[in-house]
Formats: structure tokens, C-alpha cells, sequence
């Protein structure tokens, strides 16, 4: 959970100094928080809920969690649209709601490069 913060926080963080200010950072770093921690919770879903579920062969597998991550992150994107309405900020506009969708398949293909590089389980070496 630390790392999700802290990947909120380094979103927030690079924000804020983009638009340079500062008043960004908590505020933005609150809305990543849904993808860093939510993505988490969404890829634990399948891993330990959907996974043993689904069709055993590796074409299928694939599949069906890139429609896991496209419609977790569509939840996402409309939960964080929805806060940011709360916040002192410019919300998402919810029209948008399918980039939510490839927001986080793209957060996610790129976190299990990361593992991959690392040699552990990923979703391209099919053990993960």
C-alpha cells in the first residue's frame, strides 16, 4: 500500500510543479490515489477471485483481465470524476468514462513490465 501512495503522491507532486502550484499536490494525489490503489485492488480481484474461474488457457486468461482492467478502470475513472466534483479543482469530464478504461490497462502493462524486468510473476511470462 505504501507504493501506491507514493506513486499518488509523485503523480500529485508532478502535477502540481507542471501547473506550478503547489495547492495541486493533495488534491491530485487524492484522485490518483484511485488508480494506484484501485488498480491494486482490481488486478487482486482477478488474481484471487476470477482467475481460477476463467478458462485455464493463456489466450483466454489474457482476455478476459484486460476486460477486468478495462472496466475496473472505467469504475475508477468515474469514482475519481466523481470526487474531484468535492475537490477545489477542474473534474474529469464523465463523458470520458471509457479512458478510464485504457488509463489503467496502460498503468497496468506497465507495472508487470516492471515485474518482468525484475524476473517475477507478470502478465507476460503468463505466471502471474
Amino acid at each position: 500500500m505504501e507504493r501506491n501512495v507514493a506513486l499518488a503522491t509523485v503523480v500529485g507532486a508532478g502535477l502540481a510543479l507542471q501547473r506550478h502550484d503547489l495547492k495541486l499536490l493533495l488534491p491530485v494525489a487524492a484522485l490518483a490515489l484511485w488508480f494506484s490503489l484501485g488498480g491494486h485492488y482490481i488486478e487482486l480481484t482477478f488474481l484471487n477471485g476470477l482467475r481460477a474461474r476463467m478458462p485455464q488457457g493463456r489466450l483466454a486468461q489474457r482476455v478476459i483481465r484486460l476486460l477486468v482492467w478495462f472496466s475496473g478502470g472505467v469504475l475508477l475513472y468515474v469514482g475519481m470524476a466523481a470526487t474531484a466534483r468535492a475537490l477545489p479543482i477542474e473534474a474529469p469530464p464523465l463523458r470520458l468514462w471509457w479512458y478510464g478504461g485504457f488509463l489503467l490497462i496502460a498503468v497496468e502493462l506497465v507495472v508487470h513490465a516492471v515485474l518482468a524486468i525484475r524476473g517475477l510473476s507478470n502478465f507476460y511470462n503468463g505466471r502471474g
